[in-house]
């Protein structure tokens, strides 16, 4: 241990013009995210707007004994975690699909408009394309006219005003959103696969298909490894834009979720103490995933830690 810390020092001193480049980032995350941890006590206080952290009085675990019978939470945690594994099941699987298909496809031209189509709606807003929703599911939007003009219903409706249907339109507008974004790391990993592999496999009469699920396929395992333990680690964190775009008085005993929450109880009500206790504990849970979904895909992958 010694020898290595001398060895450290050595580089340090050998290099210092380039490791005095983090010192900036370095005191960034020290104010920024690493001070502000001292915060968190105040799940463990009656905090007010009139206390200071260190004034407010201390309550131990009240705040989370408050958390375990409030229906309204453990509402909000069937809704997050519902639409949660819809868009795990869905989303995590279609930009795989997606970056296949694109990578596939022969005609330079038309693989940059597909790219190009795919990855736009990543740059607009939630506030931009939650207009675009909200318009379209209207009565008298795109959506109502489309059914109407088919026959599939005989009297328009406001879809995003029935709460039975929000799970999917959640899940949909986001894989619509994001899906094209999500391509991005497999298309480079696709790009540096060694053509000869193909071509050895075309040698022996492999199909198209058979290509990909014994070439493509194998040589993502390790960034599909990655992204799925960041999916599994953040299933009790749902898009607080989307929501809060989205959600209406009529669709929120569907709509609400543990973020949205957070944000009404903390912003809204100022019971920050509340609200900070069901964000430290969403966050542990949050970890506890993050390490077992690592263990899990490191079995899968021969026992190589992808984290």
């Amino acid at each position: 241990m010694g020898q290595r810390i001398k060895e450290f020092f050595i580089d340090f001193r050998r290099q210092w013009e380039l490791q005095s480049m983090i010192i900036p980032g370095v005191i960034f995350m020290f104010i920024f995210c690493y001070i502000p941890i001292y915060g968190l006590t105040i799940a463990f206080k009656n905090y007010t707007v009139i206390d200071t952290l260190d004034s407010a009085p201390w309550v131990g675990f009240d705040n989370f004994k408050i958390i375990l019978s409030d229906k309204y939470f453990w509402d909000s945690v069937v809704n997050t975690l519902g639409i949660s594994f819809l868009k795990l099941a869905i989303g995590f699987v279609i930009p795989i699909i997606l970056a296949i298909m694109i990578y596939e496809v022969g005609m330079g031209r038309f693989k940059k408009f597909v790219q190009t189509i795919s990855y736009l709606p990543h740059f607009l807003s939630w506030i931009v394309l939650g207009g675009m929703l909200i318009t379209w599911f209207s009565t008298s939007g795109l959506f109502n006219e489309i059914l109407l003009s088919l026959g599939l219903i005989s009297q328009p409706q406001n879809i995003l005003l029935d709460p039975s249907k929000y799970w999917w339109i959640a899940t949909l507008s986001d894989i619509w959103k994001e899906a094209g974004w999500g391509t991005i790391l497999y298309l480079a990993i696709m790009a540096k696969i060694d053509p000869t592999y193909y071509e050895a496999a075309k040698i022996d009469g492999a199909s198209r298909l058979r290509q990909i699920w014994n070439i493509t396929l194998p040589n993502m395992k390790m960034i599909i490894s990655l992204n799925l333990i960041l999916t599994v680690s953040g299933l009790l964190g749902s898009n607080l834009d989307q929501t809060l775009v989205l959600m209406n008085s009529q669709n929120r005993e569907k709509a609400e979720v543990i973020n949205s929450y957070v944000y009404r109880m903390g912003m809204t009500q100022g019971d920050f103490s509340y609200a900070t206790a069901v964000g430290l504990g969403v966050s542990i849970i949050s970890v506890i995933l993050l390490v077992t979904a690592n263990k899990v895909t490191s079995k899968l992958n021969d026992n190589q830690s992808v984290l």
